[in-house]
């Protein structure tokens, strides 16, 4: 922040309600976001404020990641989402975020020797996936499975691990996390497991144990295996969403890290969250069983009293072009100009995206595409089936996950997240034995 903008910007806002007064410091981050802080507004006044939705109320600070919604800025750490996309890989990404600074050699080497070295699962896990029903959905699974690493790992679940512990948690959870997640999706189709191999990478790694079968190797395409580690990145981490909410809530009970994702994921799993970019395969689908006319549906978008909505168009926090989008974009036009899939649903998508870039009442509107069209629509041409979607949008978000709960858990006095509400219930009234109701 500039100097001249330091000069006016004040330094306690007051808040007067009725003859009491709270002065209120007022907090100032790094890329001049403003905030006055009302700790203490409780305890003075007795009042609270309400927010439903927490769209204006700041849970935490944090120096993980910056968002700026009107501009279209996201930033991990500093570095812009754009230069990560194109330089770095994903394990390099998540050890930015964890440990706040891109690794040196020695420290990506470490890092990459403890991913490998605990990327498997305790072979008892195979039981829990052998009990699990075929027709579970693969988020309930991972929610399970990884909340039951807790169970064979309780040397780590220490409420405050020292460093050495916490660098083997992380390596634990980034490692294993993909292996359950490989390993649900053969459960789903009732394919043997593939186990990890030791000398690839994290990405190859898991599309090995995703697409590799007992009788042939999964061929690693470089062209798909970038595709996956730019989606990976893009989702690395998005400030205080859902689910990052949910882990640093839960977290700050001094749950363990395997418990506190356990619960991000059930939180990812929901339609408006996590679950969009499987909204828009839906919705294309639903578009070609009606015959694939785009012009019917661009209009029914149009139309205040339809009920039917644009799935991927336009996003809650950016109010100008997802920034994620313009670079995810790029490698949806690069698969599907390499696989040549013919899919009228992808199809349907390019004509969707044409309509809704020249019209003027999405341009208006500022309805781009955002990163759950494009990203959905990569996963379907490369095979990932629709309801794997929010896994892969996990396994993304799991190194953001991991940063929020080390942050909250170093801080110097955490404090357990409690939010207030109003109550509008009834009031006292007596109770009445069931024979006079």
């Amino acid at each position: 922040m500039t100097e001249e903008k330091k000069e006016n910007t004040p330094k306690n806002v007051q808040i007067k309600i009725g003859d009491k007064s709270l002065e209120c410091p007022v907090i100032v981050g790094t890329e001049d976001e403003k905030a006055f802080d009302i700790s203490q507004l409780r305890a003075k006044t007795s009042y609270i404020t309400l927010d439903n939705g927490y769209g204006n109320t700041g849970a935490c600070t944090s120096a993980i990641t910056y968002l700026d919604g009107e501009k279209g800025i996201l930033r991990y750490r500093g570095i812009s989402i754009e230069e990560l996309a194109e330089q770095a890989s994903y394990t390099e990404t998540a050890y930015l975020l964890i440990y706040g600074h891109l690794p040196k050699k020695d420290e990506a080497d470490r890092f990459s020797k403890l991913l490998t070295k605990h990327a498997m699962i305790h072979e008892d896990m195979k039981q829990f996936f052998d009990d699990y029903p075929g027709t579970a959905h693969p988020m309930a699974t991972m929610s399970a499975m990884v909340c039951a690493l807790s169970g064979y790992y309780p040397e780590l679940l220490k409420p405050r691990p020292n460093k050495e512990e916490v660098d083997i948690l992380i390596a634990e959870i980034l490692a294993k996390f993909r292996t359950i997640a490989a390993f649900t999706y053969k459960k789903s189709i009732g394919e043997p497991f593939e186990y990890p191999k030791k000398s690839a990478r994290y990405v190859d790694n898991f599309l090995h144990m995703m697409f590799s079968t007992p009788e042939d190797d999964y061929v690693m395409d470089p062209d798909i295996v970038d595709a996956i580690r730019v989606l990976f990145i893009l989702h690395a981490d998005h400030e205080q969403n859902c689910s990052t909410s949910t882990v640093r809530l839960v977290g700050s009970a001094q749950t363990n890290l395997f418990a506190s994702v356990s619960a991000g994921i059930c939180a990812l799993w929901g339609p408006l969250h996590g679950g969009a970019n499987q909204a828009v395969i839906e919705m294309l689908e639903q578009i070609r069983k009606d015959g694939g006319d785009v012009e019917k549906y661009i209009k029914l978008a149009k139309d205040k009293d339809s009920p039917f909505r644009l799935m991927g168009f336009g996003h809650r926090v950016y109010k100008n072009y997802d920034p994620r989008a313009k670079v995810i974009k790029k490698m949806c036009d690069k698969v599907l100009a390499k696989l040549k899939v013919n899919d009228p649903a992808l199809d349907i998508a390019k004509k969707l995206e044409e309509a809704a870039l020249k019209d003027p009442y999405f341009v208006d509107k500022k309805l781009y595409p955002n990163v759950d069209f494009y990203s959905g629509i990569i996963m379907r041409a490369i095979g990932i089936p629709t309801n794997m979607f929010t896994v892969m949008f996990a396994i993304g978000r799991l190194p953001g996950w991991v940063a929020h709960w080390k942050e909250l858990n170093e801080a110097p006095n955490p404090k357990i997240g409690r939010p207030r509400q109003i109550y509008t219930g009834p009031a006292l009234n007596p109770y009445i034995p069931v024979d006079k109701r």
